[in-house]
């Protein structure tokens, strides 16, 4: 009976939270859900009909380099510009293995003169830009990489180019050190930065409309945390910060608000991504259900955010260790990582888990980016694509779907509530009662006795039944059992008598009203009648002694008990079959003869 009675206990400890939770998400969940829902749709509406191509440089291009040329650090730029031979203008497949790539731009009579320079942001060392006029006339510049600025086009730098006349007819940008193809794939000069036109504007604010979306899991997670303390709360958080940081730094939105240097943001572009990769297999590691995905695959995942912070961390703080192909390599060591989540999520799918299943859906295409990303980064002659129009996509069906899979978990968690409350209740009733006699057992009166005492219940008689051993010892335990049923029916229970068994022969009432000792009384003098009708072959009469004692001010149900208990083996004492009371008056009631002594 104790380990029903800690069960029942350790159920009801678990119901408390859990309906504080329910009751939580009811005020708030449904209308929090379904307006992020109808944000995120209209979000998504935007996205689709700004095109794919508004998430990227391309409607801000004027002017695309024509040719480029590679050479070494200690040549001399304009040497270099001015060797025709080095040039490679039929193809466009550039390399980074030399140390400094350049790249020509051709300019017309008639076009409007460029006044920058944009690009991918990645590592470099520094860019050198030159102005050649027709009559061979060159202006240059040079930026180092700490002192390049950001462009409001997400994820590029731009530097000012020297003065660009109508009689300028080439401008060549040269990088030092570049790490990255993109820089080089991506470049272009333009009249403006971004952010002038309608189009920027509509962008930026969807962009901005997106971060603000990603606030609202990080307010849910707050709320839902303090009551439900479950860890993939704690994880999911991670996880939408980093991709609301990753919004940030890769939109116009963190040079709007705060602009910071282009290189900053190129490592903490970096950095936030080994962090997304490591929160987004930590949380699957823990929101996939127990026992719905192989312990093999579900071992590996920690690992894996493990190695995602360390390739993020090396490749932040080292760009240069192997530049010519640390890039592509960096990109390719995510591919386990990529590998280990489609299994488990095929592998959870397979065995039923309904969290996979919102997973699945809501990661698609983040999934997709990560693969876009990882196929043009390694294969040497394709473009490299971020692919960020379906990443802004892919962020908004992760705030979608997650929302409907925190709804469904707060109707999960609704129905093991409403379980869990019937299975506390029986095991609560299975542990306060005696299974013979059906009455209360001495945990439930010592459970209930203040909220017992609050409802008037302040009279406490202790019966012991008369030479029980002797009954066994005559008649055997089955006809000691069955006296003790039928001593449990002589007790008659009511709303304001309250009986118990504490233990062997021993009973209990817990009385209220007026004349509880003489209640009391009666149903003591009645053990022997009944007793004796519903037992048949006793040789003698059962009988029982009882102590009575009266609540007093503030006193525990220990100290009432031994008061109790003290004037019922005075009556044992005395000669048995009689009652000790130290209520201040039992007197006659209905034809009931007073043989109690008084005690006071």
């Amino acid at each position: 009976m104790s380990d029903l009675a800690h069960r029942a206990r350790r159920l009801r400890s678990a119901l408390n939270g859990i309906e504080s939770f329910s009751s939580y998400l009811g005020v708030m969940s449904w209308g929090g859900f379904r307006d992020s829902i109808l944000a995120a749709l209209l979000l998504l509406a935007g996205l689709a009909h700004l095109g794919p191509e508004s998430a990227s440089a391309a409607d801000y291009t004027d002017i695309r380099s024509s040719c480029w040329a590679s050479g070494s650090i200690s040549e001399e730029v304009v040497t270099i510009a001015r060797s025709a031979e080095r040039w490679h203008c039929a193809d466009q497949t550039f390399s980074i293995a030399a140390e400094r790539v350049l790249l020509r731009f051709e300019l017309g009579a008639d076009d409007s003169p460029p006044r920058y320079f944009l690009s991918r942001r990645s590592a470099l060392k520094g860019v050198h830009l030159l102005a050649i006029d027709q009559d061979g006339a060159v202006r240059q510049t040079f930026v180092a990489a700490a002192a390049l600025a950001s462009s409001m086009v997400g994820g590029y730098f731009k530097a000012s180019l020297p003065e660009v006349t109508h009689a300028t007819r080439q401008i060549v940008v040269a990088i030092d050190l570049p790490s990255h193809r993109m820089t080089l794939e991506r470049a272009h000069l333009t009249s403006i930065d971004a952010g002038s036109d309608m189009e920027d504007l509509r962008l930026l604010l969807i962009v901005a409309g997106l971060a603000g979306m990603l606030l609202m899991p990080l307010l849910f997670n707050a709320a839902f945390y303090r009551i439900l303390r479950e860890p993939f709360v704690l994880w999911h958080s991670a996880l939408t910060l980093s991709l609301l940081m990753t919004i940030l730094v890769s939109s116009g939105l963190s040079v709007a608000f705060f602009d910071p240097p282009a290189m900053t943001l190129s490592w903490m572009t970096t950095l936030i991504f080994g962090i997304t990769v490591a929160s987004g297999a930590m949380f699957t590691y823990s929101f996939i259900e127990p026992g719905l995905m192989h312990p093999v695959l579900r071992r590996l995942l920690p690992y894996c955010a493990a190695w995602a912070i360390f390739l993020a961390t090396f490749h932040a703080a080292f760009p240069f260790v192997a530049r010519p192909i640390q890039s592509s390599a960096y990109t390719a060591a995510f591919a386990p990582i990529l590998a280990v989540f489609l299994f488990s999520m095929v592998d959870a799918l397979r065995r039923g888990s309904r969290a996979a299943k919102f997973q699945a859906i809501g990661y698609s295409p983040l999934v997709l980016v990560g693969l876009t990303r990882l196929v043009s980064g390694v294969i040497p002659w394709l473009h490299n694509a971020d692919a960020m129009l379906m990443f802004y996509i892919g962020c908004l069906c992760e705030v979608l779907f997650t929302t409907l899979g925190v709804a469904d978990r707060f109707v999960t968690i609704k129905r093991e509530r409403d379980r869990a409350r019937t299975e506390a209740d029986l095991l609560e009733r299975l542990s306060e009662a005696d299974p013979l006699t059906g009455l209360l057992n001495r945990r439930a009166i010592e459970r209930q006795f203040e909220q017992l005492r609050a409802e008037g219940f302040a009279t406490l008689a202790v019966i012991d039944l008369d030479h029980f051993k002797a009954i066994n010892d005559a008649n055997g335990h089955l006809v000691g059992d069955a006296v003790l049923k039928a001593v449990a029916k002589a007790l008659q229970a009511d709303l304001n008598i309250l009986a118990y068994r504490f233990g062997g022969e021993e009973f209990m009432l817990l009385l209220r009203g007026e004349d509880p000792g003489i209640q009391a009384e009666r149903r003591r003098k009645a053990i022997p009648a009944i007793v004796a009708n519903a037992v048949a072959g006793l040789q003698r009469p059962v009988t029982a002694s009882m102590g009575v004692a009266e609540l007093r001010d503030d006193e525990s149900f220990a100290s009432l008990y031994e008061r109790a208990d003290k004037l019922l083996y005075e009556a044992k004492s005395a000669g048995r079959n009689q009652t000790r009371s130290a209520i201040r008056s039992m007197e006659t009631q209905g034809g009931l003869p007073n043989e109690c002594a008084l005690v006071a």
